[in-house]
């Protein structure tokens, strides 16, 4: 356990499962203590809380719709109450709905507006005003931004808008030693990106970088670890694209 995090608090977004979920263990392994963010699934924060402690490291729970700014805002509230403030902000809640631009329907739209885009906004504009100096903010966007894949298009508009909030935040901070840094997954073995994929298209995905292979949810969470820790403080308003050389 690293001694200049003991005291050090993390609030995890959508962090019941998957990435989110590898990313508060990691980030209570190295000190943290972390708030885990959920909005509906409650049981598996639980189950993820009582496996951090377990393992020697503090959690707890910390329920909101990231789309609704009056529940970020409680959030915050809760953590601060809880333990006298927050110093690392990680973005990883977010849904991903697949279509040709041409067939998205407006609920497919509003809805990965809502949580990817405005849920990041919610969260950046508290932890812009209340993040201890000294502090780590990292967002999740995606690796598409990149690749630009058909299906994706509604998907990454909404974290290409992510990332262009990362760099402006890193410069709007100034004078605070706070970094505001973006992670971005390429293909991650999760049951969000396994879920209705044939196998064929999971080996096709899993082949196009030269690693050739998924990444995996630890993949992630070390490299959000690293922007989150002192080893990471110099590196300010970029984005890290965490896909074993896909593009």
């Amino acid at each position: 356990m690293s001694m200049s995090n003991t005291s050090k608090v993390a609030l995890v977004t959508g962090a019941s499962r998957g990435i989110g979920a590898a990313i508060a263990e990691r980030l209570a392994r190295d000190g943290f203590t972390v708030a885990l963010n959920f909005a509906g699934n409650a049981s598996e924060a639980e189950q993820l809380v009582r496996k951090i402690e377990a393992a020697g490291g503090r959690a707890i729970t910390a329920q909101a719709d990231v789309s609704d700014a009056a529940a970020v805002a409680r959030m915050f509230d809760a953590a601060e109450a809880a333990f006298g403030g927050i110093d690392v902000l990680v973005n990883n809640a977010g849904i991903m709905k697949l279509a040709p631009l041409a067939d998205s329907d407006d609920a497919l739209f509003d809805s990965q507006v809502a949580i990817n885009l405005k849920g990041s906004f919610n969260t950046l504009r508290q932890a812009a005003r209340r993040l201890r100096d000294g502090g780590r903010i990292v967002n999740l966007s995606t690796s598409v931004v990149g690749l630009k894949l058909e299906n994706y298009a509604v998907y990454t508009a909404t974290k290409a808008a992510v990332e262009a909030m990362t760099g402006i935040l890193s410069k709007e901070l100034r004078g605070r030693s706070i970094t505001v840094n973006a992670v971005a997954p390429g293909p991650t073995a999760t049951d969000l990106f396994l879920k209705g994929k044939s196998d064929e298209l999971i080996e096709r995905m899993s082949r196009m970088n030269p690693l050739e292979r998924l990444g995996t949810p630890a993949d992630i969470a070390n490299a959000v670890a690293f922007l989150a820790g002192p080893d990471g403080g110099w590196i300010n308003g970029q984005v890290l694209r965490a896909n074993g050389g896909m593009v």
